[in-house]
């Protein structure tokens, strides 16, 4: 039976119920709609509407519900239209009429908004703690290789030397970003839309402030048909949690090629790689490559919030039930993805040796060679040409900068010295670079410690 069986003088189709029903994907709200309850519970309680003997009776049975579902004692009814509707049945039949006064003064449109917004505002920080313990990993590994040199590229194409350390705090940088952008985003999901009704508030004295202040919200919402039908706290969200997945992706696939034999700086835990079902020689980075499949699901569940908002009229439309769904699978899967990639990251090996190999190779200390004409006083640009023709020297003559005599490169200037092959050595091009943000370790190590106060205070 349906609340508006009074209405209607044909009972539904069972396939209108099935199509119609939600308790599949928001049953996981059970102990957000029990808190929300018992807020709202208090304050018709403490405001007269309904006496304190039923807020307190409401208030036990939905505790004691919660007590249920969470030692199995009560399983939530598949066949319930929605967490909701299950919750306010299973409270009627524990304190009869009591239970039946909790509505009062509420829609299922403002409670279901409530719900989802405190849901996500625990996802939230459920997401920011796996973060903190991804940088914690980086912070832990970059420490550990702060003078492992490696080479850094751009275009794919060996460019300059840089530190492994170096490289991977790069992404401490953008998870401390995804972080804040968590957080800021916090403050519009704990906006309070309780109080507004289906679309037009309430005739009911209420005291939403109290309501507010009670589950912890930072405002109120101040219109109405707004506090119904907004769902930017989803998108907002699932934005946030699509930029995480970016970040992760772009992660996966550097780990990806070190693990490669064409590369070889890394080499993963047996416990987090796969083998081939014909290739007994196989070792593959399958984590690497489903966080990287796993990207496209996240935006997927972003551009579907976007797509199903974007022609909605004021104020609630049934539209909005498919919010939760793409919402908490892109909240899952960034969980999911986090707490693999976590400890694949920790327990994986670094090849320092094939690090530095690959650094001596390619004139990416060029850059370096360049610089020193120009602290001798030649523009840079006349220096840069010079190193230019140098390089295609070492090409035609299969030498690299290293292994040339200084009689070759007097030949090309007069300028360069003994002390030409101390400044392009690998250590000295990333020793000198001191400069804030540089790959030097006595830099990168200042660093790291900038990042774990961050964390220590986030």
């Amino acid at each position: 039976m349906s609340l508006w069986d009074a209405r209607f003088k044909k009972a539904a189709d069972q396939r209108l119920n099935d199509f119609n029903s939600s308790i599949s994907v928001d049953h996981r709200m059970y102990a957000q709609d029990i808190k929300g309850s018992i807020a709202h519970a208090h304050m018709l309680g403490k405001q007269g509407i309904i006496s304190m003997e039923d807020a307190q009776a409401i208030e036990e049975g939905l505790l004691s519900i919660k007590k249920d579902i969470e030692d199995g004692t009560l399983l939530i009814d598949p066949m319930a239209e929605d967490i909701h509707m299950f919750m306010e049945s299973e409270l009627t039949k524990r304190i009869h009429d009591a239970g039946k006064r909790l509505h009062t003064a509420r829609s299922r449109n403002d409670q279901v908004a409530l719900d989802t917004r405190l849901y996500t505002s625990d996802a939230i920080d459920e997401v920011i703690e796996n973060i903190k313990d991804l940088i914690q990993v980086i912070v832990d590994k970059a420490s550990e290789h702060t003078e492992t040199i490696m080479p850094g590229y751009t275009h794919l194409q060996r460019a300059q030397p840089i530190t492994f350390a170096h490289h991977i705090m790069a992404y401490a940088e953008m998870f401390l970003r995804d972080i804040e952008r968590l957080k800021e985003a916090k403050k519009r999901v704990e906006v309070l839309p309780l109080g507004s009704g289906a679309l037009a508030t309430t005739t009911y004295p209420i005291n939403r402030d109290m309501v507010c202040e009670e589950l912890g919200f930072q405002s109120v919402s101040m219109n109405s048909l707004d506090g119904v039908s907004d769902r930017d706290f989803c998108i907002e969200t699932a934005s946030d949690l699509s930029m995480v997945m970016m970040h992760l992706s772009r992660f996966s696939e550097e780990i990806i090629l070190w693990c490669s034999w064409e590369y070889k700086f890394m080499e993963l835990d047996d416990a987090f790689a796969t083998g081939s079902s014909i290739m007994p020689q196989k070792k593959n980075p399958d984590v690497a490559e489903l966080i990287r499949g796993k990207t496209g699901r996240v935006y997927g569940n972003l551009t579907t919030l976007l797509t199903m908002m974007k022609g909605i009229p004021l104020a609630y439309n049934k539209d909005m039930q498919e919010d939760k769904e793409a919402l908490f699978d892109a909240i899952d899967t960034v969980n999911l993805c986090l707490t693999t990639f976590t400890p694949m990251l920790e327990t994986s090996r670094i090849l320092k040796d094939n690090m530095r190999n690959a650094a001596s190779k390619g004139f990416i200390n060029a850059t370096d060679c360049a610089d020193y004409l120009t602290k001798k006083g030649m523009p840079f640009r006349d220096a840069y040409r010079c190193i230019g023709a140098l390089v295609s020297y070492c090409q035609d003559h299969n030498q690299t900068l290293e292994t040339l005599s200084l009689e070759e490169y007097k030949q090309v200037n007069e300028l360069f010295e003994e002390d030409i092959f101390e400044a392009i050595s690998l250590d000295t091009c990333v020793n000198m670079r001191v400069v804030k943000g540089g790959p030097a370790p006595q830099t990168v190590k200042a660093h790291i410690e900038q990042v774990k106060t961050k964390l220590g205070e986030m």
